[in-house]
């Protein structure tokens, strides 16, 4: 059969089927030495087989090669499984950079659409689970940078993509409204996280400006409160919808920070 005949009978390209002559991988069944001609034997396509299926899970030629002729089912047997690990771990792989495209175009549509930045609401907020750093320990006057960086170490025992969303959390109201630039903890955004944040009605609020600046954000949310007869009962969540993912001016990071609300009991 000539290369033409034999590429469409199996499947490979005659570009392929020279460039395996070439590297001593598979040979024609016979080649003219006048013209240089491939010629092949029908039976050659059980050979071409053997190569098409290891190549299609990822054996390199040069491994296929040194198995041959010389092949066992226990070599092949371990050969498949090396290929599963590695199958395994390019999955994992996958999934993650999935999980980061989703959640990270997720809280940009969200800043986008947090048009009026001033206002407070109160917000039907869905289940969203998360991974906790390590309790914060903030000295006086120290800024988040040493806390931050402790988180950042620790990312890899606790199991931390820092390619997540980063935001924090407050064990209560009381904690950011006395001081919302020192948050309890840091947390990674992560679905796959084995922290839960409860689905329920929050307030929400923004604020723009760089990590840990949040204006009169928490003035504005307690004031709020205040006015409609709300109570926070539980911790205080911030997440930055926009960051420097996506702006390049500090100035304009977008956080959002939203506390889990009921109405306050009335009394007579």
């Amino acid at each position: 059969m000539s290369i033409k005949q034999f590429a469409q009978l199996s499947g490979v390209p005659g570009s392929t089927l020279r460039y395996w002559d070439d590297i001593g991988l598979f040979k024609p069944a016979k080649r003219d030495e006048a013209n240089g001609y491939r010629y092949y034997a029908p039976e050659q396509i059980i050979a071409v087989n053997f190569i098409k299926v290891l190549s299609g899970l990822g054996v390199p030629l040069n491994t296929i090669q040194r198995l041959g002729d010389e092949r066992t089912p226990e070599e092949l047997l371990a050969l498949i499984g090396e290929q599963a690990e590695a199958l395994d771990q390019e999955l994992r792989q996958l999934r993650e950079s999935y999980s980061i495209i989703r959640t990270r175009g997720e809280l940009i549509q969200m800043g986008l659409k947090a048009v009026d930045e001033d206002e407070i609401s109160v917000v039907a907020e869905r289940e969203r689970r998360f991974v906790l750093g390590q309790r914060n320990d903030f000295r006086p006057g120290e800024g988040f940078y040493r806390p931050f960086t402790e988180f950042c170490e620790q990312a890899l025992d606790r199991r931390i993509n820092l390619q997540l969303p980063v935001g924090s959390m407050f064990d209560d109201w009381e904690g950011f409204y006395k001081t919302p630039g020192e948050p309890h903890y840091f947390l990674s955004v992560d679905a796959t996280g084995n922290r839960v944040k409860k689905a329920g009605d929050y307030l929400v609020g923004y604020a723009r400006g760089y990590y840990g600046q949040f204006g009169d954000l928490a003035e504005r949310m307690a004031r709020y409160m205040a006015e409609h007869g709300l109570r926070p009962t539980g911790p205080v969540f911030t997440m930055y919808l926009l960051d420097e993912i996506c702006v390049a001016d500090q100035a304009q990071y977008l956080a959002r920070v939203c506390v889990a609300v009921k109405k306050q009991s009335m009394t007579t």
